[in-house]
C-alpha cells in the first residue's frame, strides 16, 4: 500500500499509512519507502528527519535505504550527512556494494568534496563506468579540468568503455578549457567507439565547437548528424546568434519551424538576440507575442532575452517595462537592463540601477561588474572605478580573466595608463581579451609604438590575434600617425591570419591614411572595399577633409552622411567648419538652415572633472557654476603669463562670423581650459585629469600645453578621440592630433 501511494504520489495519504502501522519499528522497507517518497517529492528535511529517527530507533538501513538517503545529499550543506553515512557504510557490511560506492562517490562530488571522492575512487578495486563517470562529472563542476582529462585518459588505458554519459561529461570540461585540439581528439575518441549515431553525444560535441566559436565546424557536424533533435537546432541557431549571423540563424529557424518540433522546444533567447542584432524590432515583437501565447514570458532567460532585444533596438522604454514587471529578479535580469541602459548611453542611469541592486541584496557577478565598469569608465570616474575595484576584489571575482581585463580597460579610459599596466601584470591568468585591453590602452594615451610592441609580444606568447586586436593595432598607427606599420598591419590581417578586414578596419585605415593626406590612397580603397561604404567610413573621410581642408572630396563625404544618417548633427556642423574655413559663407548659412529645418541641434560641448569624489561639469562660456567668475577671472591672469611663453590664441579655431577680439574671449573659456582652471583653484599639486564630450581644438591644444609648462603641473585631457597628456608644455600625441 505505501509504494502504491508513493508511485501514484500521494503523500498525504502515504504519511497517515505509515504513521498507523503499528509494526513499523521492525520494517526497514516501510521506512526506506518513505524516505526515497519524501526525497523525490522534495520534501529532503522531513526525509533526513524521518533517516535519523529511524536510525535513534535502532532499525538498521539496508542498502536500499542508504542508496535514497545519499540521494539526499545534492550541495554543500550535505557534506555531513554524507560522512555520516560513509561511516555508516563502513560499519556495516556495504563496503564492497559497488553502486553503493558509485553513488557515495556522486554524493561527495555534488556536495564539492571531490578529495573525498577520489579517496573512495581509489580504494574500488574492481570500477565500472559509472564510478569514472561520477567523478568525471565532479570535476567538471568543480572546473577541474585538467584532472578530468587525467582520470578520462586512465579510463582508456584500463580499458573501461565509455558511454555516452562519459563523453558528455569530458566535452563538457573541454569546452570549460576551451582547447581546439584537445576537442578534436575527443571528436576522434568518439568516431573510435562508434558513438556518430549517439544525438546526446553529437550535441555535447556541438556545444563545444560552437563555445570555441568554430562555426564552421559546428555546421560541418551539423549536416552530418544523423538523427537531430531541438537540442541540435537549439546549438546551432545560438552559434550563428552569438557570432552575428542573424541571416543564418534564421534560415535555420524557419527549417525548424517545417519539422514537427514543440514550439516550446524553440531557441527564443537566441532568436531575440538575432532580431537585436538586426535591430529589427518588428522580428522581436513577433517572437515576444509567441512566448506570451506559449505562457513563457515569465521566465529568466526569455525575459533577460526581452529586455536585451529591446534595449539593443534602441526602445529602452519598453525594456525598463518587462524589467519593473518581472518580480523574481534575479542578477542576470538586473544585469540584463543595466546592460541596456549602457548600450543606449545612460551611464549614469546604469550607475544608479547598479546602487537598486545592491540594496535588494543581490550580489554583482562577473558580468555586472564589467558591464557597470564601462559606463565607469564613459564617465571617466575614478574614485567609483577604484570602488569597484575594491568590489570585485572583496567578492573573489578578481582572478577573472574578463573582470581582470575590464579593470584595464577602465583604468585605461580614465588616463590611469600606469594603473592599467599593473592590473594587467598582476592578472594570473590572460587570454586575447586582456591583451586588447593593453593594447588598446596604450593606442588611446598616444603610445603607438608601445602599443605595437605589446602586440608582437602577445603573437610570440603564441595568441593568435582576432578582429579585435587587429583594430586595436590599427587604431594605435592611426594615433600615432605610424602609416607604413598600419599598412603592413592591415594587410597582414589576410595575408597571414587569414581574417577578413571589417568595415571598422577599412575606416581606421582610411583615417589614417586621410590623417596625413593621402587621399589618393583613400580614394584607391573606396573602390576596392568589397561592400557599400557605411557613415562609419564617410565620417572618417569628412574629418580629413577637414584637418587638409579639402573642400571636394569633404562635400561628396557630407552629402552621402546627409543621407546616411540625416539626423546626426555632427556631419553638418564638420561641413559647416569646412565652408568656413574656406570663407564660403553662404554655404555655411545654408548648412544652418538646413539644419533647422529638419530640426536638428548641435551637441552642446561640455568637460567634467572630479575633485574630491564630486564631478564638475561646465560648458563653454559657463556662467551656471557657483565660482564660475573666479574661475574666469583666474583664466584672465593666466592668460597674461601664457603670452609671456609665446602663446597667442589662434582666432582661425572659431569658425563664427565675429570680431578677432570676440573670439579671443570666446576661445579662453572653452570648456576645458574652464575646468582646468576649476582644478587649479581646487587642488594644490597633482596630476589634473578632465574629460570632454567632443574634439579638443587646436587652440586649446596649444593653450594646454602652456598652461602645463606656466602652472608646472601634469594635465590629462580626454576628449572624444583619444587621450592628450600634457607635461612641460609638451603633448603625448606630439601635436599630431
Amino acid at each position: 500500500m505505501l509504494s502504491g501511494y508513493a508511485k501514484s504520489g500521494c503523500i498525504k495519504e502515504a504519511r497517515e499509512l505509515f504513521h498507523a502501522v503499528k509494526d513499523r519499528n521492525f520494517n526497514v522497507v516501510s521506512w526506506t519507502i518513505m524516505i526515497g517518497m519524501l526525497s523525490d517529492a522534495g520534501c529532503l528535511s522531513e526525509a533526513l528527519s524521518l533517516f535519523q529517527k529511524m536510525q535513534y530507533l535502532g532499525i538498521a538501513p539496508d542498502c536500499v535505504t542508504i542508496l535514497k538517503v545519499l540521494s539526499l545529499c545534492t550541495d554543500s550543506n550535505a557534506s555531513v550527512l554524507a560522512l555520516q553515512i560513509h561511516t555508516r557504510i563502513i560499519k556495516s557490511a556495504f563496503g564492497c556494494n559497488l553502486t553503493i560506492l558509485n553513488t557515495l562517490i556522486d554524493a561527495y562530488c555534488k556536495c564539492g568534496l571531490t578529495e573525498l571522492a577520489f579517496a573512495v575512487f581509489e580504494e574500488i578495486e574492481q570500477r565500472d563506468s559509472v564510478t569514472y563517470n561520477a567523478l568525471l562529472s565532479g570535476y567538471f563542476k568543480e572546473g577541474n579540468y585538467l584532472n578530468a582529462f587525467a582520470l578520462f585518459k586512465h579510463m582508456l588505458k584500463t580499458c573501461t568503455c565509455p558511454t555516452d554519459f562519459t563523453f558528455s561529461s569530458i566535452l563538457n570540461s573541454a569546452t570549460g578549457l576551451a582547447d581546439p585540439g584537445v576537442g578534436a581528439q575527443l571528436h576522434c575518441q568518439i568516431i573510435k567507439s562508434n558513438f556518430t549515431w549517439d544525438v546526446y553525444i553529437n550535441n555535447s560535441l556541438l556545444d563545444f565547437y560552437s563555445k570555441i566559436n568554430y562555426v564552421h565546424h559546428t555546421r560541418k557536424l551539423f549536416d552530418e548528424m544523423l538523427a537531430k533533435d531541438h537540442v541540435s537546432y537549439n546549438v546551432m541557431i545560438s552559434s550563428y546568434s552569438r557570432n552575428g549571423l542573424a541571416k543564418q540563424a534564421l534560415e535555420l529557424f524557419q527549417e525548424m519551424q517545417l519539422l514537427s518540433i514543440d514550439h516550446k522546444d524553440y531557441p527564443y533567447p537566441s532568436l531575440l538576440s538575432v532580431a537585436g542584432s538586426l535591430s529589427n524590432r518588428d522580428l522581436g515583437k513577433q517572437i515576444h507575442a509567441r512566448v506570451v501565447l506559449l505562457g513563457m514570458a515569465s521566465s529568466n532567460l526569455t525575459s533577460n532575452g526581452l529586455i536585451n532585444m529591446y534595449s539593443t533596438c534602441g526602445y529602452l522604454s519598453c525594456a525598463d517595462l518587462i524589467f519593473r514587471q518581472y518580480t523574481d529578479k534575479s542578477t542576470t535580469s538586473w544585469t540584463a537592463f543595466i546592460t541596456g541602459c549602457v548600450q543606449n548611453g545612460l551611464y549614469e542611469e546604469a550607475l544608479k540601477l547598479f546602487g537598486e541592486m545592491r540594496k535588494t541584496g543581490l550580489d554583482p557577478d562577473t558580468s555586472t561588474f564589467c558591464i557597470v565598469l564601462k559606463a565607469c569608465s564613459s564617465l571617466a570616474l575614478i574614485s567609483l572605478g577604484e570602488q569597484l575595484h575594491s568590489c570585485i576584489l572583496r567578492s573573489g571575482y578578481l582572478s577573472s580573466v574578463f573582470a581582470g581585463s575590464s579593470l584595464v580597460d577602465t583604468y585605461a579610459k580614465c588616463g590611469l595608463l600606469e594603473y592599467a599596466k599593473k592590473m594587467f601584470d598582476e592578472m594570473i591568468e590572460k587570454n586575447i581579451v586582456s591583451w586588447n585591453a593593453l593594447i588598446c590602452a596604450y593606442a588611446q594615451n598616444g603610445k603607438g609604438k608601445k602599443a605595437i610592441e605589446m602586440f608582437e609580444r602577445m603573437v610570440t606568447l603564441g595568441l593568435k590575434p582576432e578582429s579585435v586586436s587587429f583594430l586595436s593595432v590599427l587604431n594605435a598607427c592611426s594615433h600615432s600617425g605610424l602609416v607604413e606599420e598600419g599598412l603592413n598591419y592591415f594587410n597582414s590581417m589576410t595575408s597571414i591570419y587569414n581574417i577578413t578586414p571589417r568595415k571598422d578596419h577599412y575606416a581606421c585605415i582610411i583615417y589614417m591614411l586621410g590623417r596625413v593626406g593621402r587621399f589618393d590612397k583613400v580614394e584607391q580603397l573606396l573602390d576596392q572595399i568589397p561592400f557599400e561604404p557605411d557613415p562609419i567610413i564617410w565620417s572618417s573621410i569628412l574629418n580629413s577633409c577637414k584637418i587638409h581642408g579639402n573642400y571636394e572630396l569633404g562635400k561628396i563625404a557630407a552629402d552621402k552622411l546627409f543621407c546616411l544618417e540625416p539626423k546626426d548633427a555632427g556631419h553638418f556642423v564638420i561641413m559647416s567648419n569646412i565652408y568656413a574655413k574656406n570663407g564660403k559663407w553662404d554655404e555655411v548659412a545654408r548648412i544652418k538652415k538646413l539644419m533647422r529645418d529638419r530640426g536638428i541641434k548641435k551637441e552642446p560641448a561640455y568637460s567634467w572633472v572630479e575633485i574630491n569624489r564630486q564631478v564638475h561639469m561646465f560648458s563653454s562660456n559657463d556662467m551656471k557654476h557657483s565660482r564660475i567668475v573666479e574661475i574666469k577671472a583666474y583664466l584672465d591672469e593666466l592668460s597674461v603669463e601664457m603670452e609671456k611663453e609665446g602663446y597667442k590664441a589662434d582666432v582661425t579655431s572659431d569658425l563664427h562670423l565675429v570680431g578677432d577680439e570676440t573670439k579671443v574671449k570666446s576661445l579662453r573659456y572653452h570648456s576645458e581650459r574652464l575646468a582646468i582652471a576649476f582644478a587649479f583653484l581646487s587642488t594644490e599639486n597633482g596630476i589634473i585629469r578632465v574629460m570632454k564630450n567632443l574634439r579638443t581644438c587646436d587652440d586649446c591644444h596649444v593653450a594646454i600645453k602652456v598652461m602645463s609648462k606656466v602652472v608646472g603641473r601634469e594635465i590629462v585631457v580626454r576628449d572624444s578621440s583619444r587621450f592628450h597628456h600634457f607635461k612641460d608644455g609638451v603633448c603625448s600625441c606630439g601635436d599630431y592630433w
